[in-house]
C-alpha cells in the first residue's frame, strides 16, 4: 500500500511539473522541447519507481540493513537515470538541453518521496 501511495504522488508531481513547465519550456526552447520535458520528466520517474520498489521489496530489520538498501535505491536510481538519459540523448529524437534540465528537475522532486518512503 506504501508503494502504491509513492506511486499516486511521483506521478502526481511529474504531472504538476510538467503542468507548471509548459509554457516556459515552449517559449523558452520551442515546441520541440516539450518533448524533451516529458522524456525527461518520465526518465525520473521510472528511475523513482524502481528505486521505490526496491525499498519495499527488501526487507531490512537493522538500522545498518536500512542504511544498506537506502544507499542500493540510490545508486540504482542514479544508475537508471544515468543509462535512459544517456540513451535518449543519444537518440536524437529530444533537444538535449531542455531534456537534461528536466530529468534534473524532476530527479530532486522526487527525491523526497523517495525519503519518506525509506524512512516510513
Amino acid at each position: 500500500m506504501r508503494y502504491v501511495r509513492f506511486l499516486g504522488l511521483a506521478v502526481a508531481v511529474v504531472i504538476g511539473l510538467c503542468a507548471i513547465g509548459w509554457i516556459p519550456t515552449q517559449r523558452l526552447a520551442g515546441s520541440a522541447a516539450i518533448a524533451a520535458m516529458v522524456a525527461g520528466n518520465v526518465i525520473s520517474l521510472l528511475a523513482a519507481a524502481l528505486a521505490g520498489g526496491l525499498l519495499i521489496a527488501v526487507g531490512a530489520a537493522t538500522a545498518e540493513a536500512r542504511m544498506q538498501r537506502g544507499f542500493l535505491a540510490m545508486v540504482v536510481r542514479l544508475t537508471v537515470v544515468v543509462v535512459l538519459g544517456a540513451a535518449a540523448v543519444l537518440s536524437g529524437e529530444f533537444a538535449r538541453a531542455p531534456l537534461l534540465l528536466w530529468i534534473a528537475l524532476a530527479y530532486v522532486a522526487l527525491l523526497p518521496l523517495e525519503v519518506r518512503l525509506a524512512i516510513s
